[in-house]
């Protein structure tokens, strides 16, 4: 619709495109497993959170601010940073080895947080099929600058192309470890808490997320885990596979689960904006 607000990515951006993939949900459990072994960040996740009791609450919440920030307003996507940030201004956490007292807000945490979430969804929608040129690639992290802003980072300061960001995290590499509160994230995405009579679903549908995610991990991060992980020629398959298996079903179909972000942008925008891979190719 002319005049419409397109938001902070627009239905031309690689973003809005990526974004609508199903496979997004296996990223975002990849990103869980990454951001975890920052020990610092996610001290500041368990210790100003019950993780165990609102886990799905928390993924729920990340899964909307990213719907939010993609395809909504951009009045409600800078409401939404705004809000994030509010809230992580107020809440610190304790090294217990060295008694320290930190910001969860430091520039240093937001900025491993944002780069394992935003490398994990990259990484999973190109390994599972969706094509992406390394120019694409590129873009998509440049636009995510944005996101960057939104939770208190200097855009300047955040990896912008494929090769920044790769550089990013052989730096931060020695800062990572497996550490307690890493293992018990591991245990939750392995067995997370549920109805008795939903465990077998539990078993077979979703520890097959949970370890595709954990094996489309860097191999370091196996090693730091400990648990090992099939051979990257194996994994890539599963993921292509499953990757296969999701986007046959209609988009209509998945895109009615709530809050329907895609949907209403479609109908603030017009047809037109309907996120589809070929548009890239453009």
């Amino acid at each position: 619709m002319t005049g419409a607000d397109p938001g902070l990515f627009g239905p031309a951006s690689v973003t809005w495109q990526v974004h609508s993939d199903p496979v997004m949900w296996i990223a975002g459990v990849r990103a869980l497993y990454l951001q975890a072994l920052h020990p610092r960040a996610v001290r500041g996740v368990m210790q100003n959170s019950d993780f165990r009791r609102d886990a799905w609450g928390r993924l729920m919440r990340t899964a909307s601010f990213v719907g939010t920030t993609t395809y909504g307003t951009t009045d409600a996507a800078e409401r939404a940073g705004a809000r994030v940030r509010r809230i992580h201004r107020m809440l610190t956490a304790t090294d217990p080895d060295t008694g320290e007292r930190y910001g969860v807000d430091e520039p240093a945490l937001l900025m491993w947080v944002h780069c394992a979430e935003i490398d994990s969804y990259l990484h999973v929608a190109r390994r599972s099929g969706f094509r992406l040129t390394d120019a694409e690639a590129d873009r998509y992290l440049a636009e995510h600058l944005e996101s960057a802003r939104l939770v208190g980072l200097d855009p300047g300061a955040v990896p912008g192309n494929w090769a920044e960001m790769a550089a990013y995290f052989d730096k931060v590499r020695p800062d990572l470890a497996a550490g307690p509160e890493a293992r018990e994230v591991d245990d939750f995405l392995l067995r997370p808490p549920t109805h008795p009579l939903l465990v077998p679903a539990r078993e077979v549908l979703w520890r097959r997320v949970a370890h595709l995610a954990y094996a489309s991990l860097p191999p370091y991060a196996h090693e730091l885990y400990g648990r090992p992980a099939p051979a990257p020629a194996t994994v890539t398959r599963q993921l292509r596979l499953a990757g296969l298996l999701l986007r046959r079903v209609p988009a209509r179909v998945r895109w009615q689960l709530p809050p329907k972000h895609i949907l209403r942008a479609m109908a603030r925008l017009g047809p037109g904006a309907r996120p589809a891979p070929y548009k890239l190719g453009r």
